[in-house]
């Protein structure tokens, strides 16, 4: 069974992904109990925590009941980044993660997420300066390359590890293709099957159901899968992939009271971390996906995601269990 450092993991864990606005303490208590084996803050930038900026220190908040959890932070500049791990460091997570991969324009055009993969000797220069900077372990989350000319993965793994990065996360994708096309695990799949490689390999990238987190595991040969997507608006994603691993079927989903209870919690968690306007906003790209599948939604569905008060909302939610409490969902 993989290990992160001296965290020891059950076999073939699942992971939250960090995602910016998604992956905050009230959905992370969420997946988490519907079987998260691993957690991930939104991604930190390191020049925004010691900048002291309100928001960057705010994703510091991390709860025991979370626990294994990671901080991501990202960052190009070695000082920041060796700054920002000592900050890092008084939130006591368990984890500190490097993001080598996120493809945004505004992150990459400062040479930072997957901007890094022009440079792959700062990569590796800052990840051994940061392993050397602290006592937690330090992994990564990066992609194939920069684009389909430049995947050295394998490669850039073994320097990883060779400078003690305890774990890495490869989304199977390179960072020109951004989340378009179909992500293709076979380099992970060779970063994993290539002898020198000791530390754990977890993929990610459309894994979207079940069988796609089976066939990560059984033909790939990874030793756990980080989710994104799939898991907004539906923490029972990682519960569902844990049934079908042990019985080979499709767990019932979810009834409407455990969907509307999920959302009504999941709202006031939100306003209670971080208050009622962000908490609201913030909160509404989850309902599409809490509510899939109802028909003649739209009109339900429109309140959540325009309404600028709390209590509209809640409002919404009973609605929906008073017209559609019998509704039954299929697999």
């Amino acid at each position: 069974m993989p290990k992160i450092g001296d965290i020891q993991l059950p076999d073939f864990p699942l992971l939250l992904a960090p995602m910016e606005d998604v992956s905050d303490p009230p959905f992370r208590a969420l997946c988490k109990e519907q079987g998260a084996d691993v957690v991930y803050t939104e991604f930190i930038s390191s020049e925004g925590l010691i900048r002291d900026a309100a928001k960057s220190v705010m994703k510091l908040d991390i709860y025991e009941k979370e626990r294994p959890v990671g901080i991501q932070i990202f960052g190009a500049n070695l000082e920041s980044m060796l700054q920002s791990v000592e900050i890092v460091e008084k939130s006591g997570p368990d984890i500190i993660d490097i993001n080598f991969g996120c493809p945004v324009k505004k992150v990459v055009s400062k040479g930072a997420g997957a901007g890094i993969l022009k440079d792959i000797d700062l990569m590796v220069s800052l990840t051994k300066a940061m392993v050397e900077h602290t006592k937690l372990p330090i992994t990564v989350k990066t992609r194939l390359g920069w684009d389909s000319d430049s995947i050295k993965i394998v490669e850039v793994a073994e320097r990883l590890q060779d400078v003690g990065c305890k774990a890495i996360s490869i989304h199977g994708r390179t960072r020109v293709q951004m989340y378009k096309g179909e992500a293709d695990w076979r380099p992970i799949a060779e970063v994993k099957n290539n002898q020198r490689m000791h530390i754990p390999i977890f993929g990610n990238g459309d894994v979207d159901s079940p069988e796609m987190a089976m066939k990560m595991r059984d033909e790939y040969g990874l030793d756990g899968a980080m989710i994104g997507r799939a898991s907004i608006g539906y923490p029972w994603f990682f519960k569902e992939v844990k049934h079908y691993f042990k019985t080979g079927t499709h767990a019932a989903p979810p009834t409407m009271e455990e969907r509307v209870d999920a959302a009504r919690r999941h709202l006031q968690m939100a306003i209670d971390w971080k208050g009622e306007q962000l908490g609201v906003f913030e909160t509404r790209r989850h309902y599409t996906n809490y509510f899939k599948g109802i028909p003649n939604f739209k009109e339900y569905r429109m309140k959540m995601v325009t309404s600028d008060h709390s209590v509209d909302v809640f409002e919404a939610f009973d609605e929906v269990m008073e017209k559609f409490g019998d509704f039954e969902f299929v697999s």
